[in-house]
């Protein structure tokens, strides 16, 4: 609910003023949005129903359901003459409006985003039951409706009226009345699917067609693509292989009833869980299942029944004697070239490609390798289908001009299945990056069917491309609404005089604070200081901006920093949590300007032992915003020692210590390689490519902000139990660290993993001639652990909240509330523990912080996969007029080759030493054990960790699908 200031000027903004009597009370809703109208009910109570609910504590409680009705709200028509009191006429030429139903907005939901489809009218009762259906397009239906309320549609169920006639009823008593409201110089339409619905609305007068007559009659062909069929006319739709509809067969077994399912699994023989398919191998996926403590293969289509990635589904086991032995792995033959900032997982079990080799390929100790669980697929308990980009697959154009064209549509995911589409442009599609959703999967098709949504722009297109990562990983790249930007204070923007007075904020403008970021760097949230006490300790700060004066609860800002959830980085560009005004200028914590912050303040010994720690809001001045780079070279040039050199130096000091501590804790030091660019101003295209250098400067900073946030977790844990926002790295299982003992053996290391502190001190003591043995290492020992994530701290038992990597009992996130909102939230219940702000009713809902950090952990995760993606697009078109020959190192023997990492560029993929699809020749003996590979007459053998030569070059392996080639010199 909005306020009525709110209401009031949003209701200004977007449509014509009302006269006194139709003002809004208080609570109600009133959005105007041109495209779309919304109404429900309100002001004087006509109704009122009550009924008991039972509480989880067991008490009963008697609720009250009021409806509020009034009969003086303006319609939201914009050519209505009733409502438009002053007598203008917005908009002489529109001559229809479209009442919809609930099958009309779940089905058809691309269809209604379009801008040609104009004045539509979204009732109340259809939102809500498409609330409790498909929040996901309840949310979208939501950004294009407007509210108000209004007693003349309100319709009471009948006795013995089932609720989904009542609704029915209500859609044709709303259309009725818009046709007597608005005289009949407008047509009100009904659109729906529903033949009962249209049969009754036509009987009682009301103008109704279906979706494709009404869009028919539009008189744009390219619309008609947007339209959902209906799965039973799917299953009349011919396969792209077979034209002829008398020669389909069934392909996939039926899915079970759900009632089926559910006894199943209380029985214990099917397993519920969520489907992931290989991304290397899109015939093969993984079940996890909590009921037999292990993951379940499913192997070819036919036994993932039609389940997609994602997908939860139920599934029983196949008979013992059918389980497939573990082989060993060949790399998949559309592997790509990724850089290693990608983190690919290719030496993790639940990731590698498990295909059969070829036949030429040679293996040992076969009776020693184990069996695991398979089965199929039997049932979907939740569907997992959004929207997908990828193009069509190369066609020769039909006979004719304008005819509907069936086209085999191709995810550029390769877990997805090709998707069948028909469409009546296809001459314009298929050299583009398009957009396709599915709509329904028959047993009786090979691939599911969908429809067309949207074009993004041309295949090879850079932007084209980087779009299509976002759409890819849900990043929301949007410019921030009115709504949100009406919340930031006005610019400029300048310390008050009452920040100055204010008792909660210490004035510490007059300390020597400075910032050290990566170059370029323009949203700078944090800084330090350090100054030398007469004691001989060190009084150390940690200055964090202080976002949550800016950013407040329940405000459309919040909410829109919420669902966005952290900042994404592209190569090329940023996509901001919050705007730019907040991130570059308010709360940017810039050289001599005066910003407010939230500072965390320890009294160290020169041992870095901690004697005092605390919390304040503050006023800082930066003296100095300093890169890595700078920093590093203050600290290395012996000539300089100026005041701000030596609190450089003496961070550095403390910095070191506190890092030794941690290890011997039994923190890890893992390696990552991250890819860096240098990007051409004009063009934006890359010039260079590398790795990037980390420096003490570096680790120094990330030394203090590890402190700062382990001191934050402590002090809100303390105060708020049950509803602290942490952050944990669970223990890795024994599973996940064998490919890295097994790759060690092989080179003659014994790491010792039962313990973080045990495994720290084993990559201590791997080192080798090679001057990149150790980072490979410890790079191999990275691709072994849990993904960190967010919890609410009642959720889980102490030994639980560990962090696995950090040593640390707990740990949170605090350091970064301009590009995450999960350190809002610490902000908010630091400030809450000091007394400083009341604590948000939030926090007093502990599944609701739990879905908001299930959020955080899903777009933390999106934002990695979406700067994935653009490092691998533009280590394309750097590669594409640049192939090189370079020095590699192998990371894992394959059955087929090898996969190489290329220290120089950050770059690994895999190199084959077999030729694709070959059928003889070449054989090959490969021994996994010793992680070793060689020709039969034994004159050529490769090994684990082995420097080799390689070729780099772009192919077009596929259609649409350029790849990075390695090949072995």
């Amino acid at each position: 609910m909005l306020n009525f200031q709110q209401i009031k000027k949003k209701r200004e903004k977007h449509a014509p003023p009302l006269p006194p009597q139709q003002q809004l009370l208080d609570g109600a809703v009133y959005l105007t949005i041109p495209r779309a109208l919304h109404r429900e009910t309100s002001l004087k109570m006509l109704q009122s129903k009550s009924f008991v609910k039972k509480t989880k504590q067991g008490k009963v409680l008697k609720v009250v359901r009021e409806h509020y009705l009034r009969d003086d709200i303006y319609c939201g028509a914009p050519f209505c003459k009733v409502c438009d009191v002053s007598g203008a006429r917005l908009d002489s030429n529109a001559s229809t409006i479209i009442v919809v139903d609930t099958n009309v907005v779940l089905h058809q939901i691309d269809l209604l985003e379009n801008p040609a489809v104009d004045n539509v009218v979204v009732l109340s009762i259809v939102l809500e039951e498409v609330k409790n259906k498909n929040l996901a397009v309840y949310n979208r239906l939501r950004a294009l409706c407007s509210n108000t309320l209004r007693r003349d549609t309100y319709v009471k169920i009948e006795t013995g009226e089932s609720p989904n006639d009542r609704n029915d009823r209500a859609i044709r008593v709303s259309a009725q009345w818009y046709q007597n409201h608005l005289g009949a110089a407008v047509r009100v339409l009904l659109v729906t699917n529903d033949r009962d619905n249209k049969r009754k609305a036509i009987e009682g007068g009301i103008p109704a067609e279906t979706v494709e007559s009404y869009v028919k009659s539009l008189d744009q062909p390219a619309l008609l693509d947007l339209i959902v069929q209906a799965p039973a006319e799917d299953v009349t739709m011919e396969d792209a292989e077979d034209l002829r509809p008398s020669k389909r067969k069934t392909i996939y077994a039926e899915h079970k009833p759900m009632s089926e399912i559910t006894s199943g699994m209380h029985r214990g023989i099917y397993h519920q869980g969520k489907l992931r398919v290989n991304r290397y191998n899109p015939f093969e996926a993984y079940v996890g299942s909590e009921s037999i403590g292990d993951e379940i293969i499913i192997y070819g289509r036919t036994n993932m029944n039609r389940a997609f990635d994602g997908d939860i589904v139920a599934v029983e086991l196949l008979a013992q004697d059918c389980w497939k032995e573990e082989k060993s792995l060949a790399i998949a033959n559309d592997v790509d070239i990724h850089s290693y900032a990608c983190f690919l997982q290719f030496l993790l079990a639940d990731d590698a490609p498990r295909v059969s080799h070829p036949s030429q390929i040679s293996t040992g100790n076969k009776s020693d390798m184990p069996t695991r669980p398979s089965g199929r697929v039997i049932g979907i308990i939740k569907r997992n289908w959004h929207s997908y980009c990828g193009s069509l697959e190369p066609m020769p154009m039909p006979a004719g001009d304008g005819g509907i064209a069936h086209a085999l549509f191709v995810s550029k995911d390769r877990r997805l299945p090709k998707i069948r589409i028909q469409t009546r442009q296809l001459g314009n599609l298929l050299d583009k990056r398009i957009i396709v959703a599915v709509d329904s999967w028959d047993r009786l098709s090979r691939y599911p069917s969908g429809h067309y949504v949207r074009t993004i722009g041309n295949i090879g297109d850079r932007d084209t491309e980087s779009e299509v990562v976002l759409i890819e990983n849900d990043i929301d790249a949007r410019p921030f609404s009115t709504q949100v930007l009406a919340c930031l204070p006005p610019l400029p923007w300048s310390v008050s005089a009452e920040d100055i007075a204010n008792p909660i904020r210490q004035d510490m403008r007059h300390i020597r604070v400075f910032s050290v970021d990566p170059p370029g760097c323009r949203d700078i949230d944090d800084a330090l200081h350090c100054t030398l006490l007469p004691s001989g300790h060190f009084e150390v700060g940690v200055h964090i901006a202080d976002v949550t004066n800016f950013l407040h609860s329940g405000t459309p800002l919040d909410d829109e920093a919420s669902q966005r959830g952290t900042s994404v980085y592209l190569v090329e560009r940023r996509i901001d949590m919050l705007p730019k005004p907040l991130t570059e200028d308010i709360c940017s914590l810039r050289a001599d300007v005066e910003r407010l912050t939230f500072s965390v303040i320890w009294e160290m010994t020169p041992g870095a032992e901690i004697i005092s720690t605390r919390y304040t809001k503050a006023i800082v001045k930066s003296c100095a915003a300093l890169s890595y780079v700078e920093a590093q070279a203050r600290m290395d040039d012996s000539r300089m020692a100026d005041p701000l050199t030596t609190d450089l130096r003496n961070l550095n000091k403390l910095a070191k210590i506190m890092r030794q501590k941690r290890i011997e804790r039994g923190a890890l030091t893992l390696a990552s390689a991250e890819v860096k660019f240098q990007i051409d101003t004009e063009t934006h295209d890359p010039l260079d490519i590398g790795m990037y250098q980390i420096r003490e400067a570096n680790q120094m900073i990330e030394e203090f902000m590890l402190a700062a946030n382990i001191s934050v977790a402590k002090k809100i844990l303390e105060h708020f139990p049950p509803t602290s926002l942490l952050r944990r790295h669970p223990t890795p299982a024994n599973e996940m660290l064998e490919p890295l003992i097994q790759t060690a053996a092989s080179v003659g290391l014994s790491l010792d993993v039962t313990s973080s502190k045990a495994l720290a001190d084993s990559l201590d003591r791997a080192v080798g001639d090679d001057p990149f043995f150790n980072k490979l290492i410890r790079i191999l020992a990275t691709r072994c652990m849990s993904q960190a994530v967010y919890f609410c701290s009642g959720d889980l038992s102490p030994p639980e909240v560990y962090h696995y990597g950090l040593a640390a009992p707990v740990y949170t996130h605090f350091t970064s509330p301009i590009r995450r909102y999960a350190d809002v939230i610490v902000h908010r219940l630091l400030a809450a523990s000091l007394g400083i702000i009341k604590l948000p009713d939030i926090f007093q809902d502990r599944p609701r912080l739990t879905g908001i950090a299930d959020n955080l952990n899903c777009r933390h995760r999106n934002a990695q996969m979406a700067s994935r993606g653009s490092v691998e697009l533009h280590t394309l078109i750097y590669f594409r007029k640049r192939p090189t020959d370079t020095e590699a190192r192998i990371l894992k023997i394959r059955a087929n080759g090898f996969i190489v990492f290329v220290p120089k560029y950050g770059i690994e993929g895999p190199v084959y030493l077999t030729s694709r699809g070959q059928k003889g020749g070449g054989e090959w003996i490969i021994d996994e054990q010793q992680q070793k590979i060689k020709k039969t007459n034994g004159e050529v053998s490769y090994g684990v960790l082995q420097p080799v030569r390689i070729h780099m070059e772009v192919v077009e392996a596929q259609p649409n699908r350029p790849k990075l080639e390695l090949t072995l010199i």
